[in-house]
């Protein structure tokens, strides 16, 4: 019985990936003078913000560069209206039907908060699980044992949505049933090397499945 609905963040829950891509650019350009594309940047996600820094900088000045990250990123967020009142009203009708929320995100807590407080989400999940709290990001499974594990779930009763392979990757890892989402402007995979269960390209089909409890666990 699906009792847990927990998502991915960027490019599932809200379309911060072009923040995302311009604040890292701001911060290769800034400190290595290097201009990268939106592709070499998508290249290096998994890792947090702070990792992706640490990882990939030539310029041995991390601190200032994830500080220059963050500002950039908060700076982008008031610039661009990625609200969707879909992605808001399938939220309220889930935490209305009873469903427990989840985020399982390779961001930092620190973006992920910036981005949450914008979006009027603070409140609205029952456990989030970011890059800071895991020592192996997705594909790994252990943001979504952890956050399976804090909400007192089994993998069999609940669902992971993601736009990425890591994503989906992870999800199979964990057991849980997988869901791949097209649904918003920018999303990582084009194709889904690694096969969700299901896949949905809009919100409202996906809202529409759940309505009817056609997913059977």
């Amino acid at each position: 019985m699906l009792k847990a609905v927990i998502f991915d963040f960027d490019g599932t829950i809200a379309d911060t990936l072009p923040v995302c891509f311009y604040a890292f650019q701001a911060v290769f350009k800034e400190f290595d003078n290097i201009e990268y594309t939106t592709d070499e940047i998508k290249s290096m996600f998994g890792p947090s913000e702070t990792e992706i820094i640490t990882e990939n900088l030539k310029n041995l000045n991390y601190q200032q560069a994830i500080e220059h990250y963050y500002e950039k990123y908060d700076e982008k967020h008031s610039e661009n209206n990625f609200k969707s009142e879909e992605i808001n009203d399938l939220l309220l009708y889930l935490k209305k039907e009873g469903y427990k929320l989840g985020i399982v995100t390779g961001k930092a807590r620190r973006s992920l908060n910036i981005s949450l407080k914008y979006l009027n989400m603070e409140k609205m999940f029952d456990v989030i699980i970011t890059g800071d709290d895991v020592s192996k990001p997705k594909p790994h499974p252990e943001g979504i044992n952890k956050a399976l594990q804090q909400l007192g779930m089994l993998a069999g009763e609940a669902i992971f949505l993601g736009d990425s392979d890591a994503d989906i990757q992870a999800g199979k890892q964990a057991k849980v049933f997988t869901i791949g989402v097209q649904w918003l402007p920018n999303y990582q995979s084009s194709n889904f090397t690694f096969q969700p269960n299901l896949t949905f390209y809009n919100v409202s089909k996906f809202k529409g499945v759940l309505v009817k409890k056609e997913i059977l666990l």
